[in-house]
């Protein structure tokens, strides 16, 4: 039995501790994104970003109404924009639930979400939550953006 625990615990850790990695866009692309200039007109900006320390080792898909965005990695973002004025599901590949956002969004204003995250036991999850534009635009400048169309599942 006490060899059973350790063996959690050690996977556990290791879960938590080692880093995965995703295909990233090129420096001039990310710099482009990361002036927040209105998005195109009619449509609203979704900045989909990652950035805890918790799960380092996981990568989790992320979703928009149903469209593969990409495969998150620690310290990642995604610039995906939509048609505005309407509601939009965010989803991510979790263990837990829930794992889905739904965002009514107004054109012209950029949106931020943060996935993080919950580890349990022997898994990780993830969950979303909507960040407010200030704590959004300073924490994706911290960022590098990743490949967008590329999911696991």
């Amino acid at each position: 039995m006490r060899t059973t625990t350790c063996a959690a615990l050690l996977l556990s850790y290791l879960a938590m501790t080692g880093c995965a990695s995703v295909p990233m866009e090129g420096m001039e692309e990310t710099s482009i994104v990361k002036k927040f200039n209105p998005p195109v007109e009619g449509n609203s900006g979704l900045y989909i970003y990652r950035n805890s320390f918790v799960g380092q080792a996981l990568k989790k898909d992320v979703w928009v109404d149903g469209k593969c965005i990409g495969e998150t990695a620690p310290d990642v973002f995604f610039y995906e924009e939509v048609e505005g004025d309407k509601f939009h599901t965010i989803s991510t590949e979790s263990e837990f639930s829930p794992n889905e956002l739904i965002v009514k969004v107004k054109s012209g204003i950029h949106y931020f979400i943060r996935q993080y995250i919950k580890m349990g036991m022997f898994v990780g999850g993830a969950a979303l939550e909507l960040v407010d534009e200030e704590k959004g635009k300073k924490e994706v400048s911290e960022l590098d953006m990743a490949t967008k169309g590329t999911c696991s599942k």
